[in-house]
C-alpha cells in the first residue's frame, strides 16, 4: 500500500538528519529531502508529495518564496506546508506564512511530541481518503464485473446460435458422405469439396470460439492497436443480431490506431450497439440505422456512434452513465456506466453524449499512443 509521503527542505543537513530520526522513530513513512528550495521543487515535480516541512531562513529562496512559488503550480498548489523556524516566531512573520497558505509554525528547538501530533492529524487524514479512494475504486471493479458478466449471459445466445450453425453444417455433410456412398458417387471431386467445406465450417468454429475466449481474457495487455480490428470483432461477436433485428450498419472507418487493451474496446462498442438495439425493438423503430464513423483529429482517435432511435430525454442525458441507471425493464444499469469507466480510466480517454437529430450519440475520444 502507498505510503505517507513527506519532504523535508532545510539547508542544513543535520538539522535534515535530526528531523528524519525523529519522524521514523513514530511512524512509517517515506521521507525526501532537500538542501534548497531549487532541490525540493526538483523532488515535488517527480513525487507525490504529502506534506512539506520546510525551513524558513534558507539563501537565495527563503521559506516564504519557496511556498509562494509553490502555489502557483498546479501539482503543489495544495500540499500542506509546515514551516519550521528559530528566527521567524514573531506575530508578522507568522501571519505573512499563513496569509502564503502555510499551515503550522514550529520552532526550534523542535519538541518531539509536538512534531508527531501535528504530524499524525495529516497522515490520519491521509490514511483516511486513501480508504476513500481505494472503497470506490473496488465498487467501480465491481460494477465492471457484473457488467461484464450481464454482456457474457447475453453472448451466450449468440455462441449457441453462431456455433449451431457449422456444426448444422457438418451434420449434413456427413449425411452426404453417408448417401454418396451408398449410391457409389463418392470420386475424387466429392472427397476434395468435402475435405474442403468441412475444414472452411472446422475454422469458422476454432475463430468463433477464440473470438469469444478472446474477449473474457482478463489478463490482456496495453498496446497500440488498430481500432477497425476491434471493431470487426464485436461485430462478428453480435453473430446474425443485425440481421435478425433488422437493423442496418453503416460503417466510416480507415485505419486509426487506439492505445489501451483492444476487448475492453470490443466490450464497448458490444454495449452501445446492444442498447440500440434493446431501443429499436421496445419503442418498435423502423428503418433502424446505426452509424459509426472513426476518424484522427491531432493525438487522438474520435469514435461517434449514432442511432435513429430517437434519443433520450433531455433530463436524464446527465444520469445515464450513472451507475444502476436504467430506462430498460429489464435492465442493470451497469452497461453504461462500465462504458464510462473504461474510456476514462483504462483509455485516460474522453465521452460525450448528445441527442442529435435522429437519436443518441456518443462521441469517443481516445489516445493513439501511450502518454509519457
Amino acid at each position: 500500500m502507498d505510503k505517507f509521503n513527506i519532504l523535508l527542505v532545510d539547508d542544513v543537513s543535520e538539522n535534515i538528519y535530526s528531523l528524519k530520526m525523529m519522524i521514523e522513530d513514530s511512524f512509517d513513512v517515506n521521507i525526501f529531502s532537500a538542501l534548497s528550495a531549487q532541490e525540493g521543487m526538483e523532488i515535488l515535480m517527480n513525487e507525490n508529495i504529502d506534506l512539506i516541512l520546510s525551513d524558513v531562513q534558507m539563501p537565495e529562496i527563503d521559506g516564504f518564496e519557496f511556498v509562494e512559488y509553490l502555489k502557483n503550480i498546479e501539482k503543489t498548489k495544495d500540499i500542506p506546508v509546515i514551516f519550521i523556524t528559530g528566527i521567524y516566531d514573531k506575530d508578522e512573520y507568522k501571519t505573512k506564512g499563513y496569509n502564503l497558505g502555510a499551515i503550522e509554525y514550529i520552532t526550534k528547538p523542535i519538541h518531539d511530541i509536538l512534531l508527531n501530533s501535528k504530524l499524525k492529524v495529516y497522515i490520519d487524514i491521509f490514511e483516511k481518503r486513501k480508504y476513500n479512494v481505494e472503497q470506490i475504486a473496488a465498487k467501480d471493479r465491481v460494477l465492471i464485473h457484473q457488467s461484464k458478466m450481464a454482456t457474457m449471459g447475453e453472448m451466450i445466445g449468440v455462441i449457441a446460435h453462431q456455433l449451431k450453425q457449422p456444426l448444422n453444417i457438418l451434420s449434413l455433410y456427413c449425411n452426404d458422405v453417408k448417401d454418396s456412398y451408398m449410391i457409389e458417387e463418392i470420386d475424387d471431386k466429392f472427397i476434395n469439396d468435402f475435405s474442403k467445406n468441412t475444414k472452411e465450417q472446422i475454422k469458422f468454429l476454432s475463430e468463433t470460439i477464440d473470438g469469444f475466449r478472446d474477449f473474457f481474457n482478463p489478463n490482456k495487455q496495453k498496446r497500440v492497436f488498430e481500432i477497425k480490428y476491434a471493431l470487426d470483432k464485436s461485430i462478428k461477436l453480435m453473430g446474425n443480431q443485425f440481421e435478425v433485428n433488422h437493423v442496418k450498419l453503416n460503417l466510416d472507418v480507415d485505419d486509426e490506431k487506439v492505445y489501451g487493451i483492444e476487448t475492453e474496446l470490443e466490450q464497448i462498442f458490444l454495449n452501445i450497439m446492444n442498447n440500440a438495439i434493446d431501443v429499436f425493438n421496445e419503442r418498435d423503430i423502423q428503418n433502424r440505422e446505426i452509424n459509426i464513423k472513426i476518424f484522427s483529429k491531432q493525438s487522438y482517435t474520435i469514435i461517434i456512434m449514432e442511432d435513429n432511435a430517437g434519443g433520450v430525454k433531455e433530463q436524464n442525458l446527465e444520469k445515464i452513465f450513472d451507475p444502476y441507471y436504467t430506462t430498460k425493464s429489464t435492465g442493470t444499469g451497469t452497461g453504461l456506466y462500465m462504458v464510462k469507466l473504461v474510456i476514462k480510466n483504462s483509455f485516460q480517454g474522453d465521452l460525450k453524449i448528445n441527442n442529435s437529430e435522429k437519436g443518441l450519440r456518443y462521441i469517443i475520444a481516445l489516445p493513439q499512443k501511450e502518454e509519457i
